[in-house]
C-alpha cells in the first residue's frame, strides 16, 4: 500500500529579531506563509525583506522569535537548522546556473538522492512544464535570461521542497519579458502547493503575482492581509505609498465638495493617482496642467484652486493640456487618517 504524502505546512515565523552591532534590522516580526499561497514581501531598500528571507531559510540566526515549518521548529534563539536539511528551495536574482552543466543537468542537481533515470525524468518534466523542453540540452550562456531564470525555478521545485523563498527573481529581467515569464513561473510555484515567499520592491508586481502582500518597513511589517485588502483598506498612510504613488492633501486644503464628507484640518487625506476621476459634470472644477503618456494610461497633473492633483485615467478619456474638467473622486481609492497616522 503506498504511503499517503502528508499535506503541506505552512512556513512562518513568530516575533522574530535579527540584530546587527545592536541594531535590529529585523525586529518583532510574526509572518505566516500558507500553503499554495504566494505571499509577496514588499518594501523599500533597507527595509528588511532580504534579511527576513534568509531568517527564513536558515542562513543568518534568530536572536528572538522562532521559525517553524508546522509544529517543526527550524530556528530559535541558539539554534539553526542548516538550510540543506530545511528542504527549502531558493530563488535569487543572479539565477546561480552551474555553467558547465545543461539546462537539464541544473534541473536535476537537487535529485542526485534518485536513481539517475529517475531524476532525468523528473528534470525533464519541470523544464517541460516552464516551457523549456526544447532547450534541455543547452548550457546557461546559450540560454535568454528568461530561460535561464526558468531554470532555476525549475531547479528549485523539482526536488518537491516544503517551501520556495524567491528574492527579487525577476527583477534582472528584460522588462518585455519580466511579466510573461513570471506569470508562467509563479503558476508553476502556485501549483506547487506550498508556502512561497517573493520578495520585491515593485508594487505592480506584488498586486499582480501575490495572495497576500505584506509591507516592511524599517524591520517592522506594517501591514498584512489579501493582496486586494491591504490595497483597498491601507491602514496608514505610508502603507498605502506602498503600493504606489499618492496624492497627500491635509484636509484644510481640501476644496469643498470633492470628498463629499466633512475632514479635520489636520487630517491626512491619502488618494490614489486613479481615484481622481475627470467627469465634466461634476462641480469641483479642474485645469489640466500637464499630461503624460505612461502606455495605456495618461498621468495628468490637475490645478484645483490652489491645490495640485495627480490623475491617472485610461488614454483615451484624457482631457487636453490646457483645458478645463470637472473631477470627482472614487470614495474606495481615498482614505484618511489622522494627523500622525502615517
Amino acid at each position: 500500500m503506498t504511503t499517503p504524502t502528508p499535506p503541506p505546512s505552512s512556513l512562518s515565523v513568530t516575533g522574530v529579531s535579527r540584530l546587527y552591532d545592536g541594531l535590529a534590522v529585523v525586529s518583532g516580526v510574526s509572518l505566516d506563509l500558507a500553503p499554495g499561497a504566494i505571499t509577496a514581501l514588499l518594501g523599500g531598500s533597507g527595509a528588511g525583506k532580504s534579511t527576513l528571507l534568509r531568517l527564513f531559510a536558515g542562513l543568518e540566526p534568530v536572536d528572538a522569535g522562532d521559525v517553524r515549518l508546522g509544529d517543526t521548529v527550524l530556528s530559535r534563539p541558539g539554534y539553526t537548522l542548516p538550510p540543506e536539511k530545511r528542504h527549502i528551495g531558493l530563488i535569487f536574482q543572479d539565477f546561480a546556473l552551474f555553467p558547465h552543466l545543461t539546462a537539464l543537468q541544473n534541473t536535476a542537481f537537487g535529485l542526485a538522492h534518485l536513481p539517475r533515470e529517475d531524476a532525468r525524468a523528473i528534470a525533464t518534466q519541470w523544464l517541460s512544464r516552464l516551457g523549456l523542453g526544447a532547450r534541455s540540452s543547452a548550457y546557461p550562456h546559450e540560454l535568454s535570461g528568461g530561460e535561464q531564470q526558468r531554470v532555476a525555478i525549475a531547479r528549485a521545485l523539482a526536488p518537491k521542497p516544503a517551501a520556495i523563498l524567491m528574492d527579487e527573481p525577476f527583477s534582472g529581467l528584460d522588462p518585455s519579458l519580466r511579466g510573461s515569464v513570471r506569470d508562467e513561473a509563479l503558476d508553476a510555484v502556485r501549483a506547487a502547493g506550498i508556502p512561497a515567499l517573493l520578495v520585491t520592491h515593485d508594487p505592480a508586481e506584488a498586486l499582480e503575482s501575490a495572495d497576500h502582500i505584506a509591507i516592511m518597513k524599517a524591520g517592522r511589517i506594517l501591514q498584512q492581509g489579501k493582496a486586494s485588502d491591504v490595497y483597498l483598506k491601507p491602514q496608514g498612510a505610508d502603507i498605502a505609498a506602498a503600493l504606489g504613488p499618492v496624492n497627500r492633501i491635509f484636509g484644510r486644503d481640501i476644496p469643498p465638495g470633492l470628498l463629499g464628507q466633512a475632514v479635520a484640518p489636520d487630517a491626512l487625506v491619502v488618494i490614489r493617482p486613479e481615484g481622481v476621476i475627470p467627469d465634466v459634470t461634476a462641480p469641483v472644477r479642474a485645469r489640466v496642467v500637464a499630461s503624460r503618456l505612461t502606455g495605456p494610461m495618461s498621468r495628468l497633473v490637475l490645478d484645483v484652486g490652489n491645490l495640485q492633483l495627480t490623475s491617472l485615467v485610461p488614454r483615451g478619456l484624457a482631457p487636453e493640456v490646457g483645458s478645463e474638467t470637472g473631477i470627482q473622486i472614487d470614495p474606495e481609492l481615498s482614505f484618511i487618517f489622522a494627523s500622525g497616522d502615517s
